[in-house]
Order: C-alpha cells, then sequence, then structure tokens
C-alpha cells in the first residue's frame, strides 16, 4: 500500500468529435507528466467531447481508445482514467475507463445520464457503483453529472478516493465548486476532478476549474480557468486516516438502499 498517492489532472479544450486529434494532444500531455505519478485524470468522453451522436462515434468496448490507454499506461507507469462512447449490445453507454500500467481494466457506466442535454435519451445508464482498489486506495468512479447526486456518492467507509471526468459548463461554475467540496466533506475523502475548457460543438462553453480536494473540502491543486495545464497533487493515506479517527463522520451515516 502506498501511503502516498501522486495524481495527475490534464485540464485540455478538446477538439470536437475529432479522435486523432485528441490522441496526439493528450499523448503530448501524458509524454510531459513528471516522474513518479500514479493516476493521470482525462475529462470525460476526452476523444470527441460531449457529443450526442454516437452511432458515428461509438467504439467496441475493445476499440483503438482503450487500447491507446493501455499502451500509455504501459509505457508511462501510471494508471489513467477517462470516459469515452462505446456500443455494446446495441446500447450506447459514456463509459469510464480506469487502466493500470499492468493491464487491469476497470469500467464504470455513467449512472445519472443528463437529461437537459439529452444524452438520458440516446445512451444507457449504468446500475453499478464501481470501487477501484489501486495501490491500496479505494477509488469511486464518477462522471460529470453524478456529481448532483450525493446518495449514489455516499460514503460507507468503502472508499477513500473520488474521481469525476466531466464536461461541467462554465455557466455553473458555481454549482461545480461548490458540489465538490460538499462532497469531500460529507464523505470524508479526498476528490479530483478532470474538467475540460473551450467551446464545443454545440456552442457550450467551459472554464475548467479541475481541482484536488482534501476531505475537509480544501482545494489542495486546482488548474486556472480556460487554461490547457496539468495539475498535481500527493494525497497521504495516513493525514486521512488521522483525520477521520479524530472526526468520525463516517461511523454514523444513514443506513439506505438504492432502487436501480
Amino acid at each position: 500500500m502506498k501511503d502516498n498517492l501522486n495524481i495527475v489532472i490534464i485540464q485540455a479544450d478538446l477538439h470536437w468529435e475529432d479522435k486523432q486529434k485528441n490522441f496526439e494532444k493528450f499523448s503530448g500531455f501524458l509524454s510531459n507528466v513528471k516522474p513518479n505519478q500514479d493516476i493521470v485524470l482525462l475529462p470525460e468522453m476526452f476523444t470527441t467531447g460531449f457529443s450526442m451522436n454516437p452511432k458515428h462515434l461509438a467504439e467496441n468496448a475493445d476499440g483503438k481508445t482503450l487500447k491507446w490507454m493501455q499502451q500509455a499506461a504501459k509505457l508511462n507507469g501510471f494508471a489513467i482514467g477517462g470516459s469515452i462512447i462505446i456500443e455494446e449490445n446495441d446500447n450506447f453507454y459514456n463509459r469510464f475507463f480506469f487502466v493500470t500500467p499492468q493491464g487491469e481494466i476497470h469500467q464504470y457506466d455513467k449512472r445519472h445520464l443528463f437529461r437537459m442535454g439529452n444524452e438520458n435519451q440516446i445512451y444507457t445508464n449504468g446500475s453499478e457503483r464501481v470501487i477501484v482498489e489501486y495501490c491500496g486506495w479505494r477509488i469511486m468512479l464518477n462522471i460529470c453529472y453524478d456529481l448532483r447526486f450525493p446518495v449514489w456518492s455516499r460514503n460507507t467507509g468503502d472508499y477513500d478516493l473520488l474521481v469525476n471526468v466531466a464536461n461541467f459548463p462554465g455557466s455553473r461554475r458555481i454549482v461545480w465548486n461548490t458540489l465538490l467540496s460538499a462532497r469531500a466533506i460529507e464523505n470524508q475523502c479526498y476528490v479530483a476532478a478532470a474538467n475540460r475548457i473551450g467551446t464545443d460543438g454545440m456552442n457550450i462553453s467551459y472554464t475548467g476549474d479541475s481541482q484536488i480536494l482534501n476531505a475537509r473540502g480544501q482545494v489542495i491543486s486546482q488548474a486556472p480557468q480556460n487554461e490547457e495545464t496539468a495539475i498535481y497533487a500527493t494525497l497521504s493515506m495516513s493525514e486521512l486516516k488521522e483525520f477521520r479517527e479524530k472526526f468520525p463522520v463516517l461511523f454514523d451515516v444513514d443506513s439506505f438502499t438504492i432502487n436501480i
């Protein structure tokens, strides 16, 4: 188990529905990541932008993007996480892949589909919470709109880090920043959130505000608005455990059942 987990978030403008250009962009970012990192997070639908055109963009589960992620993880020695458009059994999914350097593949299908953008009419939602164990850390996978639904992300003592990859518009910056802090505080966990910048093919603008927060809801690393960049943070398991022991909120959580 690693007491210190080194995490990187890449905040970038996405080329609208152009996978090759996005591969080139993120390959360049990955080649410049500082040494000894453990996890690199990319935005939601990082190869296409938040597109409602999956018929022409979807891949099979073992398609080009997943292979690219596997090769990049192995080459660079860190895990890579981000979501892409997948077609499976005649359904389309907004699927988060978390790929380790050892070749392990974890996946999570977005549970809460953004109906205001018609995502719920085009994609199929997931039905399983996914918590990945990596480097001794328990990591819950989230995608964008999931952030608004605290019951889904409720920590019952089963995870240490919540990661969210997003295309969260700049018009809702206050919502984004507030919810990230709230999820960290109420779940006594670290939160790492990767958002995009720029304007997409639907003329929606994004300011980024990618950030990493501690369990007190304090931002420990944040990307400047509207800037392509990589941000870094080192998370401490010993500090997290000490905080949880001194202020044991998780012993008092309510029991609940999620109806799928």
